[in-house]
């Protein structure tokens, strides 16, 4: 069976068990065929080396040519019952001394074998019949006739025949085996190939409405085992990727509709009367404010996407942790003085990372901390190292973070104070890009808060070769 000029598994295995099973069938016929030819062989063999040696006995014997006429009626009695046996005996010269009826080893072919290969057996073929014999020079008593030339031979069309007919029995039976090894091998193959089709229909009720689907392992072979994890594992990572694309739609849509919404009111109050210089002034203020924040929503999800594939962290140095976040100090200095906010550092430490990544990061976590600190207070961050981890704590003292909202801090839009889901201090989006850029440089983010005192904690690997972990969160 072909699917779009590619050839089944299934014909696959059925041809690769009839090539199989064809070429040791013809390997054994052969050797079959080779075993019964010589089998034939060596009983023509026996027949005619026992007729040679009569005849040299009875040569031996000779005295005279009396005893040589003696000699032929002995031959002649000796293959009585013999029928397709012949005994040729002639001089050198060829010429014929004795020769049963209807001899036919050819008299040259037997000379010359008789001297180049005595007693090793030759074929020749007259008409429709074969014969296969053994020639050898013997003397005898006759002083006059020392050596003489004799020739055995035996008509084996009998054995051919017999051979013919065996191995057209035979490669008939090839081709009957090859043919019901083909359908034997077929319905192997399907019936072994029968939990790839079980696991395609189960990989068929997957959608995106049933990613969690699974394919069931305590039914599928073991040599499918391994495939059948890695397709559930493959499902996994996408009902996650789904998820989370879909959360990210809709809060990106629920985020969007407020600012586009301000933006249509305002707009239209605007048009429905006349209004001064001043008046369409302040509404186009407010209509840039709210287009800044959606620019840097915007700027904040590409940034965000970046970081979780691993396009943002690509120029990798060696970073100065106590230098990065004393010009961040610098930055968040006017800030922190209205507030009467103290930044201390303390501690140092380098890691292998991308500076100005890193530093959004870094940045995010301070301007989370000193929006969300108690005025009068101190933010301090303590950087500590050890042989394999630098870590950043960035401390403030302000409202608790009830515990069961310590992990969700770092979801996208996610505000633990609802009344400033709307404020224009920020998108939402500090800490999940804080997250997302901490774990593409393979480290990780965690965050607590008791007693007022709220602690973000970055750590981070020491080594030049900590790898890039795209999509990691």
């Amino acid at each position: 069976m072909r699917v779009n000029g590619r050839t089944s598994i299934t014909r696959r295995l059925t041809l690769l068990f009839v090539f199989a099973s064809s070429a040791v069938l013809l390997a054994l016929g052969f050797v079959i065929a080779s075993s019964v030819e010589k089998h034939f062989e060596q009983q023509d063999m026996e027949v005619l080396t026992g007729k040679m040696e009569l005849a040299g006995y009875a040569l031996e014997k000779l005295q005279s040519q009396n005893d040589l006429e003696r000699m032929k009626q002995q031959l002649r009695n000796a293959l009585v019952g013999h029928p397709g046996l012949d005994v040729s005996i002639f001089s050198p010269n060829q010429t014929v001394i004795f020769a049963t009826p209807g001899a036919s080893a050819p008299i040259n072919l037997a000379s010359v074998n008789a001297r180049r290969n005595p007693h090793r057996p030759f074929t020749w073929t007259i008409g429709e019949s074969s014969y296969r014999g053994i020639a050898a020079e013997l003397s005898t008593g006759i002083k006059e006739q020392s050596r003489v030339f004799v020739a055995v031979s035996l008509d084996i069309a009998h054995h051919q025949a017999f051979l013919r007919s065996f191995l057209r029995t035979l490669w008939l039976f090839v081709a009957v085996a090859a043919a019901l090894t083909g359908i034997l091998g077929w319905a192997a193959a399907r019936r072994g190939l029968a939990p790839l089709r079980a696991m395609r229909e189960q990989a068929q009720v997957v959608t995106a409405q049933q990613l969690s689907h699974r394919l069931p392992l305590e039914s599928t072979p073991v040599e499918l085992a391994e495939l059948a994890q890695s397709l559930n594992d493959m499902l996994a990572r996408l009902e996650k990727a789904f998820h989370r694309l879909s959360d990210f739609s809709s809060d990106i849509a629920h985020e969007l509709r407020t600012p586009v919404s301000n933006l249509m009111t305002e707009t239209h109050v605007a048009l429905s009367r006349q209004r001064s210089a001043d008046d369409y002034r302040s509404i186009l203020e407010s209509n840039a404010e709210e287009f800044g924040r959606m620019a840097r929503m915007i700027s904040d999800m590409l940034l965000l996407a970046k970081a979780e594939n691993g396009l943002g962290t690509q120029a990798r140095e060696m970073v100065d942790l106590a230098a990065e976040v004393l010009v961040l100090f610098d930055y968040y200095d006017a800030v922190a003085e209205e507030k009467g906010l103290r930044l201390v550092l303390e501690g140092n430490g380098e890691v292998s990372a991308d500076r100005l990544m890193l530093r959004r990061a870094l940045g995010n976590l301070l301007s989370n901390g000193v929006r969300h600190s108690t005025a009068n207070t101190t933010l301090n961050v303590a950087i500590n190292t050890n042989k394999e981890m630098v870590s950043v704590c960035v401390k403030n003292i302000g409202d608790t973070i009830p515990q069961e909202y310590w992990k969700r801090v770092f979801d996208r839009f996610f505000r633990v104070d609802n009344s400033r889901q709307r404020s224009s201090e920020g998108t939402g989006l500090g800490l999940a890009i804080a997250k997302s850029i901490v774990g593409a440089h393979g480290g990780t983010i965690t965050a607590e808060s008791m007693i007022a005192v709220t602690t973000f904690t970055i750590r981070l690997p020491r080594g030049t070769d900590a790898s890039l972990t795209p999509g990691s969160l």
